[in-house]
């Protein structure tokens, strides 16, 4: 760890091997898995055909650049379209790639309308990414401090609350005023994640829908935690009333393995051409291996329903657990098996979620005040009853 740029906060564990659902440590002890590699690991650790597909690559061709045309890659990108709105698709290797694709992609096309100073409106509270143009994309001032020019993240984002009707409408109306500055996309998470797990309103998505059409602007989902399943639909989009026009998919996309890919439909799809935009290792043939395993177990193994069921019953025992600890717990919020609980003052999300770490069971924090439960879509009835159990414990053992 000295070695290593101090970048991320790590919890005192050192994972040894995991099996399903359970991680184990070098020093022997066991954990129920709720975190998923952060909402990654769809299928589990050791998942036997996604290694079985890794491995049948890996002794084939793993990777040739994008020079040259990859058959998984075609299969992965034709399954994708298949199973959504999308006409086509790029690949990259992570959610910040697959949102700068996007950005990328929506200035192109303001620019062809003849917009030079094209902006991109997203959510307070929102979260896009590490890379420049998808940190300033993202609206939590916390994550833009030291990293500005002159005070100024990339110019181009102007940020409204989410599921706020009132406020998206008057802010498209000021920035479309005619000339050169004008509404490029909306850019939305179907559900915020580390905003605190916050579901998106229907209502907000379908007015958002029609105020680009309106205006011949992008609505762009992000779809890089909710996605690939884990709400419960293929997609985070499905739960509300618009479909965009760009969306972004990673993490549960290869199952661990490293993916991203944004998809777009209409003329969308069309906006770039050759040298407008690239990646060295997008769509490799041992990361498409690996999205088209998830693919299959999505499709093959019934994931979704097992998403649905489970959610309803992680959802369920919340709610007792709330009744049982009103002081300590509060609104539960997500879909499928991307759930919050609200913790209440007096103890933050980091503090329950170590707690949790004591009884066996990794979660892991959205914001100060929300502990997350992200476990593998493979998850089991038992496992679910066994995660409450671990958390009620860890709850308890915070009454005063």
């Amino acid at each position: 760890p000295r070695l290593l740029l101090t970048l991320h906060r790590r919890y005192p564990l050192t994972i040894k091997n995991g099996k399903g659902c359970k991680l184990y440590t070098t020093d022997g002890k066991e954990y129920l898995d709720f975190v998923s590699g952060i909402a990654t690991c769809a299928l589990g650790h050791s998942n036997a055909a996604l290694t079985k597909a890794i491995t049948e690559q890996m002794n084939t061709v793993h990777h040739v650049s994008n020079l040259y045309y990859i058959p998984a890659q075609a299969k992965l990108a034709k399954w994708l379209c298949d199973n959504s709105v999308a006409d086509k698709v790029f690949f990259c290797n992570s959610g910040a790639e697959a949102n700068e694709a996007a950005i990328k992609l929506a200035r192109k096309h303001a620019n062809q309308r003849g917009i030079t100073e094209p902006v991109i409106i997203t959510a307070k509270q929102s979260f896009h990414g590490r890379t420049l143009a998808a940190i300033s994309a993202t609206g939590q001032p916390k994550y833009h401090e030291g990293f500005g020019y002159g005070g100024e993240m990339v110019p181009g984002f102007e940020y409204v609350e989410y599921n706020n009707v009132e406020e998206l409408e008057a802010i498209v109306k000021k920035i479309n005023k005619g000339g050169k500055r004008g509404v490029a996309a909306i850019m939305m998470e179907a559900l915020q994640g580390e905003g605190g797990i916050v579901p998106g309103n229907p209502l907000f998505f379908l007015r958002a829908r029609q105020l680009m059409d309106e205006c011949g602007g992008l609505l762009i989902c992000d779809e890089v935690q909710v996605g690939m399943g884990r709400s419960g639909l293929l997609w985070g989009y499905e739960q509300l009333s618009a479909e965009p026009d760009v969306f972004t998919s990673a993490k549960a996309l290869g199952g661990g393995v490293p993916i991203g890919a944004m998809m777009a439909r209409g003329e969308a799809a069309d906006v770039f051409q050759p040298g407008d935009h690239a990646s060295t290792y997008g769509g490799n043939p041992l990361a498409c291996a690996a999205g088209l395993a998830v693919a299959k177990a999505i499709c093959d193994d019934n994931l979704l329903k097992n998403v649905q069921e489970r959610g309803e019953q992680l959802t369920a025992g919340l709610e007792k657990l709330v009744e049982k600890y009103p002081n300590i717990l509060g609104e539960i919020r997500g879909w499928g098996l991307l759930k919050g609980i609200v913790v209440k003052e007096g103890v933050t999300a980091g503090e329950l979620v170590a707690a949790s770490m004591e009884e066996g069971l990794l979660l892991v924090p959205a914001g100060a005040t929300v502990a997350r439960f992200v476990p593998p879509l493979i998850v089991s009835e038992k496992e679910i009853d066994l995660a409450l159990e671990k958390f009620e414990k860890a709850v308890a053992s915070k009454v005063n």
